[in-house]
């Protein structure tokens, strides 16, 4: 009768281990499937402050031009130049929100010689995606010193201009949050007076 009752608290001290050891090994496994549902959520949260939260410049671009009513002298001593363009300009918004922008003006250059000035409107580029629109400007090198046109015109048939202009606007995210974001424009191109188009184009 002894063996027998020794034998049973034995056998119980056994199955009493054996269902701590059960008790433990499922809070365990409760801790790493808690452990690994926050590092997955911190994950979320990184990867959406990062990308989605995280606001980046737009690019303000010219991406193509027409002419109208093209006049071109060549005289070495008194060159000039007088059209009207008429651009194709875009705004490209990366952001995960609308990017809405205030009125401006974009200008033309022949060397440091301004040579047209035109108003680009207040619009909007919504997210991921690009805006596009057209302006007209009156391009002429009333400023520009004969001479020195000319001297460019011997030497090649087109005239290197640039463009510049800054666009100053917010991007809103998740539609609260707010941010002021100005980008610029910077671009160079030719203007090709044999065959009166746009070449070269290149915007930074």
């Amino acid at each position: 009768m002894a063996y027998n009752g020794g034998q049973k608290a034995y056998d119980a001290e056994v199955a009493s281990v054996a269902q701590s050891e059960e008790r433990r090994k499922k809070r365990m496994k409760c801790f790493a499937y808690v452990a690994a549902f926050a590092v997955f959520q911190t994950a979320i949260i990184l990867v959406f402050a990062l990308v989605v939260m995280k606001v980046r410049t737009p690019k303000f671009r010219v991406r193509s031009a027409t002419f109208d009513n093209f006049d071109v002298s060549t005289l070495v001593t008194n060159a000039s130049f007088n059209t009207r363009m008429n651009a194709e300009l875009s705004v490209k918004n990366a952001n995960f929100g609308r990017y809405k922008y205030q009125s401006s003006i974009i200008e033309f250059f022949y060397q440091d010689y301004k040579v047209g000035e035109t108003v680009v409107p207040g619009g909007k580029a919504n997210f991921k995606s690009t805006k596009k629109f057209a302006v007209s400007v009156d391009l002429s090198s009333a400023n520009v010193p004969g001479d020195v046109l000319g001297n460019e015109l011997s030497q090649h048939a087109w005239i290197p201009l640039t463009s510049r202009a800054t666009l100053k606007g917010k991007v809103t995210l998740m539609l609260i949050f707010k941010k002021n974001k100005s980008t610029n424009m910077d671009c160079t191109m030719n203007l090709n007076i044999s065959s009166k188009q746009l070449q070269d184009l290149r915007c930074r």
